[in-house]
């Protein structure tokens, strides 16, 4: 499928690439762009060739944030349907049982900063920033603070929230919003060598593993414990993952089913 605003790539690694295409704004969202988005996540999802996606942006910034060009005469119900499609995809990559990898280059601003924390990782460049700027203008990052405070913690997102003060990639990584970052003439290899490092690997067992983490967030201590365990338990009785297990005994490669 052939989209306006996001480019969509499959290789023969079993990585899908999903890039932001709105160079010219920043690749701030649109309404087309996050439907877009949303969409395409969803096919990549359910592609069996896919077993890691890569999610990046076009030109200098990852995400400037929203297209404020859209904010003129809404309802306040408008507003609301408005403002939760534009959130879709930060929903979304925690719904869908691949992977998401965020590559971060430039600027990433507040639903992009959202977008960045709600990715499963991330790699940044050196010189990457973000922070949930909207505030700056009057207005501010409520839904994007979401993925943020899982990753941060209440106190450092509410700084983040009232503040909107950009983010240098180093106090990202200390803040545990990122996983990694490399020179920026090296991110684009960088991050593609870690996709495919997750790709190689059982795209069964990496699924589950991502699923049951998410459903078991918020459940009590010892619930999370049972949950992982019915999760364990099925991924054993997988082809996956008895031949992984074979394939460690005989020392050879395994040969992993497609997902």
């Amino acid at each position: 499928m052939t989209f306006e605003t996001i480019i969509m790539t499959t290789d023969d690694n079993h990585i899908g690439t999903l890039t932001l295409n709105r160079p010219d704004k920043l690749n701030t969202f649109s309404s087309q762009m996050a439907g877009e988005l949303n969409q395409a996540l969803g096919l990549m999802d359910n592609d069996p060739k896919v077993r890691v996606i890569l999610l990046k942006g076009a030109g200098k910034a990852f995400c400037a944030g929203i297209d404020v060009n859209e904010l003129e005469g809404k309802t306040p119900l408008e507003y609301r349907e408005w403002i939760e499609r534009m959130e879709a995809p930060l929903v979304g990559i925690s719904k869908i049982k691949t992977p998401v990898i965020a590559q971060l280059q430039g600027v990433a601003a507040a639903n992009g900063m959202g977008l960045i924390a709600a990715a499963d990782l991330v790699m940044a460049a050196e010189n990457a920033k973000m922070g949930l700027t909207a505030i700056n203008v009057g207005l501010n990052c409520v839904g994007p603070v979401i993925p943020v405070a899982r990753c941060v913690g209440r106190k450092k997102a509410l700084e983040l929230l009232l503040y909107g003060n950009l983010v240098k990639a180093d106090e990202a990584l200390r803040l545990g919003l990122i996983n990694q970052v490399v020179p920026k003439q090296d991110l684009e290899d960088r991050a593609y060598a870690w996709a495919k490092e997750l790709a190689a690997k059982s795209p069964v067992a990496v699924q589950i593993a991502k699923s049951a983490f998410y459903a078991s967030e918020d459940m009590a201590y010892d619930s999370q414990f049972a949950y992982m365990n019915e999760a364990f338990a099925r991924l054993c009785s997988t082809r996956d993952a008895k031949e992984g297990v074979a394939a460690f005994f005989e020392k050879r490669p395994p040969q992993w089913q497609e997902k």
